[in-house]
């Protein structure tokens, strides 16, 4: 589905959830009973008979409505988050950078700062969470933007705590060809161990 037809598609449901956001609660005033209305008349029911209340289910329905509005619009919300990179970062000039680290013994990682052909376009400053999620595993987008085809220079500058608690600050350097399609490119922090210092690496997934 290209673009144009996902615009289409979104404002649809948008338009369809909204009218069904507005019309639920008249559509309970609609199937309530007129005041004018003489009241009906009931037989009282039999001894030993149980009553059965249809409000709780009423309550159910409207709770079970309302959770799949909301469900709809987090799908929503999803679908147009992702029509907005598509928009502002095509394939064909799209480039992102991700940060990982490894082991992380040597180095405590405090800030990120990106220059791609000698412009600053990123500096990042982590928490201690976020510091922390990485050391786990975890891999961080730091920066998504567009690049035009040819060559290009990414100079990345890792500021934070070295061995012994000292102040370190490193740079690590990669030029790279960007062609027609997206380019990744990936900031890896592992441990040289022999020498007992961490090692800034910049890779990149053709």
């Amino acid at each position: 589905m290209n673009s144009k037809s996902r615009v289409i598609s979104i404002v649809m449901r948008s338009t369809i959830l909204a009218l069904a956001w507005t019309m639920g609660p008249c559509t309970f005033a609609a199937a309530a009973p007129s005041a004018a209305a003489p009241p009906a008349t009931e037989e009282p029911p039999a001894p030993g008979t149980p009553v059965t209340d249809s409000a709780p289910a009423e309550f159910k329905t409207l709770d079970q409505e309302v959770q799949g509005m909301k469900k709809e619009v987090i799908d929503l919300n999803k679908d147009l988050f992702v029509l907005q990179e598509e928009l502002l970062f095509p394939a064909n000039t799209q480039v992102a950078v991700y940060v990982s680290m490894d082991v992380g013994a040597f180095f405590a990682l405090d800030s990120v700062t990106l220059k791609i052909d000698n412009k600053e376009v990123k500096n990042y400053l982590y928490t201690a969470r976020e510091a922390e999620a990485l050391l786990k595993g975890g891999v961080q987008e730091i920066y998504l933007g567009n690049l035009k085809v040819g060559k290009h220079e990414l100079v990345a500058f890792f500021t934070g705590k070295g061995p012994v608690e000292r102040a370190y600050k490193r740079g690590a350097t990669i030029t790279f060809d960007k062609g027609v399609g997206a380019k990744y490119l990936e900031l890896k922090i592992t441990d040289r161990v022999t020498k007992h210092q961490p090692e800034f690496k910049i890779k990149d997934w053709d």
